[in-house]
């Protein structure tokens, strides 16, 4: 005989414990979403590389996974429970953190949602990137509902990590705290907040990360990044991330005005009203070749300091009436006898186009000074024109030679050697604001300009002195482009 004890359950009360188990599963899970991440590969590399570097950037467009990285890098370091897949930096200890965004409600929408939960909902504190398990207090910001000002949180090693949620709107003053392990910046920050943060880690040389959309442009911070190269920057575009479809990414971006479809689904910084030169990279770059022995070729240099001395060589097949840039050289506070060093292997006869008025491409040297300046280079080594770039009716406009460059690339005539990565960054940034010409990183595209504008007055290498000799019987002539009948 059965007993109550030794009866089978009953299907539906077998049903709900089976829903109420399903439930509890649920519930740990929200309440440990750490050991869930999984990160795309472009996130990985941006965790990765803070084993390496102080500084980084995640540079990525719109609804990507930039932020939600960074809160579960974060919460990594606040709790020492790192994932078995993690080759990033590592703490053995507590840290002490700051982290925040433009604005209160946006530190509170998207930091402080991420690392808790959702902020309207107290309850659900511990669904967020740091573990319901760990989390030991939070304090309250006064004057914004539901937003926390500080987090404290369990680490393995048995102590106390803690967390700082600020915004950048509140000024460089509230940043300032006393010696912090690392920081978080969500979206692009001031320059002055940037620096406040790597000074308050300067003792412990801990990490400071960036994650941003670029829709302010070539700022002072994203040129730190994108052009500087300090620290290390990841670009995370929308065909890096596996949770859209390829129907879903196309109506993302076909939603987003033209100027902004690069910042807001590939992470490039926004140009204002738009590019200078509109074409693709594929329809400009071409692979290397040895240039012909009877193209004319020629240099052009626009001189820098404070921006870049930037110098470019320029082939040109006549019979097509095509130019190619086959070499590239950029680089700030170099002076000319280290400039002509990195250059002169590209040929000693080799003619140079040189600007009038530095003021035209961003510089703040005059004509006068421009004149010594090709003097210096030219004491150097490299063969200086005899007059400043300009083109065969004496003019020199901006506009002009912009225009020439623009319908070169439109025909096929203008091409840059693939490998060229610095001259293409520049060829991608390159913008106008309310219809002007933005003076800025055009360093390399300037030293084109001067160089295409005097085409007519470039050489073919020149064999060695003896087989000159023998072909032409001839005299050099003194200005060392060409030979004498």
């Amino acid at each position: 005989m059965l007993t109550n004890s030794s009866m089978p359950f009953e299907p539906s009360k077998a049903s709900w414990l089976l829903a109420q188990l399903q439930k509890e599963l649920e519930r740990r899970a929200a309440n440990c979403r750490l050991t869930d991440y999984r990160p795309y590969p472009k996130q990985r590399e941006f965790h990765a590389a803070g084993a390496i570097y102080r500084e980084r950037m995640l540079m990525a467009g719109n609804q990507l996974g930039k932020t939600l990285a960074a809160a579960y890098e974060t919460a990594m370091h606040l709790t020492g429970q790192y994932a078995p897949w993690w080759d990033g930096k590592r703490f053995n200890r507590p840290v002490r953190w700051i982290a925040g965004s433009e604005s209160s409600e946006l530190t509170r929408k998207g930091v402080q949602r991420l690392l808790l939960g959702p902020p309207e909902n107290e309850n659900e504190w511990g669904t967020g990137s740091i573990p319901k398990d760990s989390l030991v207090d939070w304090s309250r910001k006064q004057g914004v509902p539901d937003a926390v000002a500080s987090i404290l949180v369990r680490h393995v090693s048995g102590g106390i990590s803690s967390i700082q949620l600020q915004s950048y709107d509140q000024g460089r003053s509230k940043w300032q705290a006393d010696t912090l392990d690392g920081g978080w910046l969500d979206e692009e920050p001031p320059l002055d907040i940037l620096t406040e943060c790597l000074t308050r880690t300067n003792t412990t040389l801990g990490p400071i990360y960036i994650t941003m959309t670029p829709l302010e442009g070539v700022s002072e911070v994203v040129r730190r990044y994108y052009l500087e190269k300090v620290g290390h920057l990841t670009m995370m575009t929308i065909f890096d991330v596996e949770h859209y479809t390829d129907e879903q990414r196309a109506a993302i971006i076909a939603t987003y005005p033209e100027h902004e479809r690069k910042a807001r689904t590939e992470g490039i910084p926004q140009l204002g009203s738009g590019r200078v030169f509109p074409f693709d990279r594929a329809q400009v770059a071409c692979q290397s070749f040895e240039i012909p022995a009877h193209w004319p070729q020629g240099a052009g240099i626009d001189f820098g300091w404070d921006h870049p001395s930037a110098g470019v060589r320029v082939a040109w097949d006549r019979d097509s009436d095509t130019l190619y840039v086959t070499a590239a050289h950029r680089a700030k506070a170099q002076t000319p006898m280290l400039f002509a060093a990195a250059t002169l292997p590209w040929g000693v006869w080799l003619p140079w186009a040189w600007p009038h008025d530095g003021k035209q491409s961003g510089g703040k040297f005059d004509a006068q000074d421009q004149q010594q300046l090709q003097a210096i280079y030219k004491k150097h080594g490299l063969a200086m024109l005899f007059q400043h770039a300009q083109f065969e009716d004496g003019t020199n406009g901006v506009e002009a030679g912009i225009t020439e460059m623009y319908e070169r690339m439109e025909t096929g005539r203008l091409k840059v050697f693939a490998h060229l990565l610095d001259w293409f960054e520049e060829f991608e940034l390159y913008h106008r604001k309310d219809g002007l010409i933005v003076k800025l990183n055009d360093d390399l595209i300037s030293a084109t300009r001067y160089a295409i504008m005097m085409r007519r007055y470039f050489a073919m290498q020149k064999k060695p002195k003896k087989v000159r000799e023998e072909e032409h019987g001839a005299a050099p002539r003194a200005d060392g482009l060409g030979w004498l009948a």
